[in-house]
């Protein structure tokens, strides 16, 4: 089943609908790279503004999509290459809006997101942090978590985008064990029976028994038994600077829930952008996106790379293909 789909979706359609993101950035260059593999390009909508895309695509000497939902979003002429410009902000929040759309009426089962600036889409009004956040309303304000997955690691996030300080105040029993919940029901529904979590501690040590803070005792680890109780192969708190290695390197468990955004994502990108994959869990439809950012650095200059973009589309038509080929 495909994650965050429900019974009634399993049926749903095979289309991936891909936006192109902020099209200040390479999101439109690592779309249209990955609609040249033919085996993408025929499941595939390409969602944007298609004056803006026709224009960067002869800039670039790459081809349009077959496939292509036009939302005329942006004016001529287009804000340039690797700049933060509002214009960009609210056309990339159009085309994120459209392509959900599309999946909640059925036109297609999956939604894949190029890079956003979340600055730029902030200075169009839209203050969402980030995908994720403005996907789980665009679904009806479903409860919603990130997951960062490569092909050695998965990790899922209690708390996501906001500031350090403010995610450590949050780290309570039931938002851990709704975290536990959601990763169980999302690896369940890609194929992983029973699935192994492993849940790590906020402090070094996982507190260390109390020495260098209480959370773990006060409320991960009560969240931990929590889920247990409730069937879920739940386990922890684990000391976070070696739970990671005892998913990846020793396959203990199947997934790692962190606590907050730079402890669960700088070990999977640590190990390299180019496989990795967010996976949001809980939406009613299946939504994956490179693990990288829109790199203004380097937009226009048609050297970005796409295999981050093509691993979160090969990843979306698998798990579509085994929603729809199950019983």
């Amino acid at each position: 089943m495909a994650v965050g789909a429900d019974a009634g979706n399993r049926a749903g359609s095979a289309m991936i609908a891909v936006t192109v993101g902020d099209v200040c950035g390479i999101g439109p260059e690592i779309v249209l790279k990955a609609m040249s593999e033919p085996a993408i390009a025929r499941r595939c909508i390409v969602v944007g503004d298609r004056g803006a895309v026709a224009a960067q695509a002869r800039h670039l000497g790459l081809p349009m999509p077959g496939r292509f939902e036009s939302v005329a979003a942006l004016e001529a002429p287009y804000p340039p290459f690797g700049v933060l410009d509002a214009r960009a902000g609210e056309a990339a929040y159009q085309f994120i809006r459209r392509a959900a759309a599309m999946a909640m009426a059925g036109k297609v089962g999956a939604v894949v997101t190029a890079p956003i600036s979340k600055e730029a889409m902030h200075r169009a009004g839209h203050l969402y942090p980030g995908h994720t956040e403005l996907l789980a309303t665009l679904a009806g304000d479903v409860d919603v978590r990130m997951m960062l997955a490569n092909e050695e690691l998965r990790v899922i996030l209690v708390t996501i985008h906001e500031a350090l300080g403010s995610a450590i105040g949050r780290i309570k029993r039931d938002l851990v064990l709704r975290t536990i919940e959601i990763a169980a029901s999302g690896l369940e529904r890609m194929g992983i029976a029973a699935p192994r979590i492993a849940v790590a501690g906020l402090n070094p040590h996982a507190g260390e028994g109390g020495l260098f803070g209480n959370e773990e005792i006060a409320e991960i680890a009560p969240a931990v038994a929590a889920a247990r109780a409730a069937g879920i192969n739940a386990s922890g708190p684990y000391p976070p600077d070696t739970v990671f290695m005892q998913a990846r390197g020793f396959k203990r468990f199947d997934a790692v829930v962190a606590m907050y955004h730079d402890q669960g994502l700088i070990p999977v990108k640590y190990m390299g952008l180019d496989e990795g994959r967010n996976i949001t869990l809980g939406l009613p439809f299946l939504r994956t996106s490179p693990d990288h950012g829109t790199a203004f650095d380097i937009a226009g200059k048609g050297i970005a790379d796409p295999a981050s973009m093509v691993s979160a589309l090969n990843y979306a038509a698998t798990m579509l293909d085994h929603a729809r080929d199950a019983p």
